[in-house]
């Protein structure tokens, strides 16, 4: 049975691959800081058990815990929980993030709120370098680990396109380079690092922003239309689940992943049975500015 650490898990991202582990009958340990009795800074309805009862559902087992990955402690005791209860970790996946409502896309950086940038950097690069200082070692222990640093924008994309922010598009571009650093400490020892994106994705938050729902997201193309490309948290949940399974996962150590491109390797497909392609379709449709047509890329 597979062991996973899916740190940051509430929602998003984090909440589908979690349950994308489930499906393939992993015991993932899903954390975050808002659970049915405390809420985090977000104010956010999501919470980790709900995450845990996903990950059960789907056919693996959940387990929540709430962590602050900052506090050192916090994440060390973690560690040491997963090591008392199961004397394993297979794989971890470093998804905190915790940004959306710090960083201001119209703002250069002389203009834009000082504490709240260096505030993004601590959740969004800090909780990860922590996180995986701690677990790394349980990790080793056993042959063929996988780490995952979820981050947004493929190594390629993100070299040559600003990401509209100086602090998210910091912070998007060091998670990468965390990848490839970890790749190259860990390939020796066994274990594969890898960075993966998601493509366009229908989270809670961007739901809302559209007022629509999973079920009913095709209303929001008349707004957005290249929304079309969009796909759900389940989508990179596959992803994800395709690596475990992969005894050949070590041919990507320290690459750049996205969901559409590992779609187009091991055949899985989003929840509508497509396979949206949302990189390739930023750099051919969306950014040249041509119509809206996700014909071929999903």
């Amino acid at each position: 049975m597979t062991i996973a650490l899916v740190a940051g898990a509430t929602r998003g991202a984090g909440r589908g691959i979690a349950a994308g582990l489930g499906a393939i009958g992993a015991t993932v340990y899903v954390t975050g800081r808002t659970t049915r009795s405390e809420q985090s800074e977000y104010r956010r309805p999501e919470t980790i058990e709900e995450t845990a009862d996903l990950v059960t559902r789907a056919g693996g087992l959940g387990i929540p815990v709430q962590v602050d990955h900052l506090e050192r402690d916090q994440v060390s005791e973690l560690v040491a929980r997963i090591d008392r209860e199961q004397g394993r970790l297979d794989v971890l996946v470093n998804n905190i993030w915790g940004g959306e409502n710090l960083f201001s896309w119209d703002k250069p950086l002389w203009e834009h709120d000082l504490d709240d940038g260096m505030r993004m950097l601590r959740l969004a690069i800090d909780t990860h370098i922590i996180t995986s200082h701690f677990a790394l070692p349980l990790l080793l222990r056993n042959e063929g680990g996988l780490v995952v640093e979820m981050t947004d924008g493929t190594a390629d994309y993100n070299a040559v396109n600003y990401r509209v922010s100086f602090f998210y598009d910091l912070v998007k571009s060091s998670v990468l380079r965390m990848a490839f650093a970890q790749s190259k400490e860990l390939g020796p020892r066994g274990a594969t690092a890898v960075a993966l994106t998601p493509g366009w994705l229908r989270s809670e938050l961007m739901l809302e922003h559209y007022g629509v729902t999973e079920e009913t997201w095709r209303e929001a193309i008349t707004s957005e239309p290249h929304f079309a490309i969009s796909e759900s948290p389940a989508y990179v949940g596959r992803a994800v689940a395709a690596l475990v399974q992969d005894p050949s996962r070590a041919r990507w150590n320290g690459q750049s992943l996205s969901s559409g491109g590992l779609a187009q390797v091991y055949g899985f497909t989003d929840v509508d049975g497509s396979r949206p392609d949302a990189w390739r379709y930023l750099v051919e449709v969306q950014d040249p500015g041509k119509p809206a047509d996700t014909t071929g890329y999903r």
